[in-house]
């Protein structure tokens, strides 16, 4: 099994979705932050990469046809580069709505301390703290800061990419431009809503803003 689908978008571009629709149209499992809350041990994997470990990406990734969210769009361009037949989706969203989602979520789980969490919730947080901080220049918290970063995010990698081996994908578009990109039937099933604001702010016991 190898990496087809690279997914490039930071989180709260609808990459839970994404994940969700990948799987359902047979280009799982798909590795997504969400999977380290059950395989705590490919944490301290990731984050030797961020030491300056060299990555071995087919064990790294082991068993996955897709990745997309953080970690691994982190590092897009070098698995773009590992998998040069793999596909690459860009998730992007309006702007207002991506910061929105952005800060009521990810942004107030990795500035937030709670010296009662597991050890293995605070090594996750520090991994999701450390790859914020480098692709959103260190201010997760700064709006004008972040929205920079999400724009130079699109416009490297629409730079760095063929036309024919990127689709710049809302979620919101549902399924015929993701299934054209692959060239896959469209599913008679609605495309799948994963994760909403309020959702993530539940399951991490977040206040209701």
């Amino acid at each position: 099994m190898t990496l087809a689908v690279i997914g490039a978008g930071f989180g709260r571009t609808g990459t839970t979705s994404l994940k969700a629709a990948l799987e359902q149209l047979g280009l799982g499992p798909c590795h997504h932050m969400r999977e380290l809350f059950q395989k705590t041990e490919q944490i301290a994997q990731w984050l030797d990469l961020l030491d300056g470990r060299p990555a071995d990406w087919p064990a790294l990734l082991a068993g996955y046809r897709s990745a997309c969210d953080w970690p691994s769009c982190h590092w897009w361009r070098e698995l773009a580069a590992a998998y040069p037949e793999a596909r690459v989706i860009l998730t992007v969203r309006p702007e207002p709505d991506w910061w929105r989602s952005f800060r009521a979520t990810i942004a107030e789980v990795v500035t937030r301390d709670d010296p009662a969490e597991a050890p293995a919730r605070t090594s996750q947080k520090v991994l999701a703290r450390r790859l914020v901080a480098l692709d959103l220049q260190g201010r997760p918290d700064d709006e004008a800061t972040a929205l920079a970063a999400y724009r130079r995010r699109r416009q490297e990698v629409e730079a760095a990419l063929p036309k024919e081996r990127l689709l710049v994908y809302d979620v919101a578009q549902g399924w015929e431009p993701l299934c054209r990109f692959l060239g896959v039937a469209v599913p008679d099933t609605p495309f799948p809503r994963e994760n909403t604001t309020s959702e993530f702010r539940n399951k991490a016991g977040l206040a209701t803003p």
